[in-house]
């Protein structure tokens, strides 16, 4: 499977963050609905209909892209069971390379090595982030908790 996304993406406009709003408004409707599959029209340029018939998870995902381009965010696609070079890992880490080949020579994130080089598969990857984003939640609120016991004036 291919990568959806260009490596030259660029950040939406102020007329794609628009449309994209206005669509995820419309595209509501269907999402509530709990069905399994949804009939979509599309209109080709010379004004046909096409019905479309699309898998709620793929509606669910178009949801989460309109969102994220609603918000200015440019967005790639990953298929989850893609290994990835260092660079597209660390790219969705938002971290450095060599950081990122760090974390792996440390055994903090799962990868093959074909010869010289490293893989890291997507679902790793995500695994690694949630790990971190927990102790980010927990350091977070134990950080809180001390505040609050020591009467720093938050309420």
């Amino acid at each position: 499977m291919t990568l959806l996304a260009r490596e030259d993406a660029t950040l939406p406009d102020q007329a794609v963050i628009e449309a994209a709003a206005e669509t995820r408004r419309q595209l509501a409707a269907f999402l509530s609905t709990k069905l399994e599959t949804q009939r979509v029209d599309i209109v080709d340029v010379q004004d046909q209909v096409h019905t479309v018939q699309l898998p709620a998870m793929a509606l669910q995902l178009l949801d989460e892209v309109l969102s994220e381009l609603a918000l200015g965010n440019a967005v790639k696609i990953v298929p989850i069971h893609a290994e990835l070079t260092t660079q597209e890992a660390a790219d969705l880490l938002n971290v450095s390379r060599p950081y990122l080949v760090k974390l792996l020579d440390e055994g903090r994130i799962a990868h093959t090595k074909l010869n010289r080089h490293r893989r890291v598969k997507f679902a790793d990857l995500m695994a690694y982030k949630k790990r971190q984003d927990a102790n980010g939640r927990k350091a977070l609120d134990e950080l809180s908790e001390l505040s609050q016991d020591v009467d720093m004036g938050y309420e």
